[in-house]
């Protein structure tokens, strides 16, 4: 049977590591050492034995995110066979400008959306250029609706409450031939969800959960109000599924530079561990 990969491909919220016009501790450490940096968070689905990938969420980071992923499944030159987007904020769609005239000038790239992200992508400059030019097909897509991208995998968007200024925001459930994904990496609050979180996370084999924050203190040092950005805190997450640890792997993904999980002296790291949970690496492979 062929092989099934989910490959992190970023893990930082949308500004990255370093963040721009910041000289936080973590931020002055990734400028100094690049093995610190974090892109913003993606996901790629990766049918090695077919030499076929699928991406979910274009970041601004995706130039360096897809030559790291063709050189190491061996597929330089192949540009991803679709693209899943989440929603419309900063980390997760600008990639697409790279797929324009101005760069690789691709050639109908199926780009799986909302609607209301499609009718962005399609009306708006200068995404309208990129479907006009055929670089993308925008392809809609709707909460619950199942998407076959082989015999092997599908994914099923899910609406999510998360600041939907331009767009819907989905999260994802990625199955393969024997595992199940479950993939947010964006959402306001798990008690607005009409979805419970430990119920969905019970019916998957492996999460990877909006990290942004580890508690409301990360942001005092940077001089922003935790009540501005809403993101569930990691310290909650893990009180709501702290019970599942045994038989559901647990990850955290779309970290912001503050967030002291990402300090490597920090001992809140070893805290989220020993609690049984992990924070997502880039390059780390899930096996479907």
């Amino acid at each position: 049977m062929s092989e099934v990969i989910v490959s992190v491909v970023g893990t930082a919220q949308d500004a990255g590591l370093p963040h721009p016009n910041c000289f936080c501790k973590n931020c002055t450490e990734a400028m100094r050492n690049p093995s610190f940096r974090r892109l913003a968070s993606s996901l790629a689905i990766v049918l090695p034995n077919e030499k076929r990938w699928h991406l979910i969420d274009a970041t601004p980071d995706l130039k360096e995110q897809m030559a790291r992923l063709q050189k190491r499944y061996d597929m330089q030159g192949k540009l991803m066979d679709s693209i899943f987007l989440t929603h419309a904020h900063l980390g997760h769609y600008p990639g697409l400008l790279f797929l324009g005239r101005e760069a690789i000038g691709a050639k109908g790239i199926p780009v799986m959306a909302g609607t209301k992200m499609k009718q962005l992508l399609e009306e708006q400059a200068p995404w309208s250029q990129l479907t006009k030019l055929e670089n993308i097909d925008v392809q809609e897509i709707v909460d619950g609706q199942t998407v076959s991208v082989s015999p092997l995998v599908t994914v099923k968007p899910i609406d999510v409450p998360h600041r939907n200024e331009f767009s819907e925001t989905f999260a994802f459930w990625i199955e393969g031939p024997n595992k199940k994904v479950l993939y947010v990496p964006d959402i306001d609050r798990w008690e607005q969800w009409e979805h419970d979180i430990y119920t969905l996370c019970q019916e998957a084999d492996i999460c990877l959960l909006d990290g942004t924050f580890h508690s409301p203190a990360d942001l005092e040092t940077i001089g922003r109000d935790y009540r501005e950005i809403p993101h569930p805190v990691m310290t909650e997450t893990m009180e709501r599924l702290q019970d599942l640890i045994n038989d559901t792997e647990i990850y955290f993904v779309h970290l912001n530079h503050s967030n002291p999980a990402i300090d490597l002296d920090s001992p809140i790291k070893q805290q989220i561990e020993e609690k049984g949970f992990h924070i997502a690496e880039e390059e780390m492979e899930l096996r479907l």
